[in-house]
């Protein structure tokens, strides 16, 4: 009997694709933002990094998300239940980092263009990383716990 397979790697695997994607789209954009400053003999914001960075964060929500549906220990006859488990919450997580970078690439922007707002653009980064947060806490407390 095989134990432990969990939901085949889906949550962490569509995690990491987001967050692929959302540090992609935020790096052009901080990339874009710096050429900028440099055509115009400026300074490049370093800052934007933190922009560029922030999709990173939900790849490790699902590794843990993964490791605890893989530790739960479910019976095989729940594999199917599993594969759904972690690919729709991988698809969320994935997601948030899209829209994380998304919103990052804006930020950056933003920041170049005016100097300014630093605090507001990272708390929404923040809002956004917290549907991160909610699915993989709400997902983990949803899951069986092992008998010790």
């Amino acid at each position: 009997m095989i134990a432990g397979l969990g939901d085949m790697g889906l949550s962490l695997s569509l995690a990491a694709v987001g967050s692929a994607l959302g540090t992609g789209i935020a790096g052009m954009a901080a990339i874009g933002a710096w050429k900028r400053a440099f055509m115009q003999n400026k300074a490049a914001a370093f800052i934007l990094i933190a922009f560029v960075g922030a999709p990173l964060s939900q790849t490790i929500y699902g590794m843990i998300l993964r490791n605890s549906i893989q530790s739960a220990k479910m019976p095989p006859e729940s594999y199917i239940y599993q594969i759904l488990l972690g690919g729709f919450a991988g698809l969320a997580l994935g997601f948030s980092a899209f829209m994380q970078g998304k919103a990052g690439a804006r930020a950056s922007d933003a920041l170049a263009e005016t100097g300014k707002g630093f605090g507001n653009y990272i708390m929404v980064l923040g809002v956004i990383e917290t549907v991160a947060l909610f699915v993989m806490v709400f997902i983990m407390t949803a899951l069986p716990k092992v008998a010790g």
